[in-house]
């Protein structure tokens, strides 16, 4: 299965995996309006898809799985566009979380900010050495928005989560996989790793894979997510938010005013 896309490429080999590449390089694959709509059309196709029992979710390149959202993006909006903002990369992530096919991150480079939140909504995460992980949303006067809030705590915990979110600070591959943030490391290729943990699961019976990954995931975020989205959309109003934005275009450190 390959099907035409801008910024996705979408493959699927004779074992019935379908990998799913996030391709702007020169933006170190970071997510815009269209990545996430391409993104919600390969996960539509591969859950209608019956020749394909897993998924990959990677990056383009060895510097960056995903690093981070559209900045020139995010400064556009204002309350209501950026609640709506929000509940979308929240829908498409969704999406990724829903499919009861097994999907495992191969997270390489850095996975900052909606990076990070993709690899949280994928089921597994398998990290290369050099692999990053972040959310520095709060230095831009922003919260995660796409579901990032939620994921996070019910993956490493509530203290730890509340430390990444609130200090914005990176961790390695070595302490995501200590806080139980990825499940394994690839020393070498991280593909094959990705690869080797989906045949190891795609050794067992396919329904009752099915129905643990639905099982697992039966613990409610909606009420999370919905205010989640709309804290949001609240700070694009902020005068904070302006400034932090601001200084990240302009390569400068914020000057917050708590307006």
């Amino acid at each position: 299965m390959s099907q035409p896309y801008e910024t996705i490429i979408l493959d699927t080999d004779d074992q019935g995996i379908a990998t799913v590449t996030i391709n702007r390089p020169k933006k170190l694959n970071a997510l815009n309006t269209q990545v996430l709509e391409e993104l919600s059309d390969v996960f539509t196709t591969i859950q209608n898809d019956e020749s394909v029992l897993a998924v990959i979710v990677t990056g383009t390149g060895d510097k960056a799985f995903v690093a981070g959202a559209d900045i020139k993006e995010l400064r556009a909006l204002d309350s209501p566009s950026g609640k709506e903002k929000s509940r979308k990369g929240q829908q498409v992530f969704q999406q990724l979380e829903d499919l009861r096919k097994p999907v495992v991150a191969a997270v390489n480079g850095y996975a900052l900010g909606g990076g990070a939140e993709l690899a949280m909504a994928c089921h597994l995460r398998v990290a290369g050495t050099n692999a990053v992980f972040g959310l520095p949303e709060v230095g831009l006067g922003l919260i995660p928005g796409y579901g990032g809030t939620q994921r996070l705590r019910h993956i490493i915990g509530q203290a730890r989560a509340l430390e990444l979110i609130l200090t914005t600070k990176q961790i390695k591959a070595e302490k995501a996989y200590q806080w139980g943030l990825v499940n394994r490391i690839a020393e070498e290729d991280l593909e094959e790793a990705a690869r080797s943990l989906i045949h190891k699961i795609l050794e067992n019976g396919p329904i009752a894979v099915r129905y643990a990954i639905e099982a697992v995931y039966q613990s409610g975020k909606e009420a999370g997510f919905e205010k989640e989205a709309e804290l949001f959309g609240s700070l694009c109003e902020t005068e904070d938010f302006v400034e932090g934005t601001s200084a990240f275009l302009e390569k400068r450190k914020p000057d917050f005013k708590g307006k």
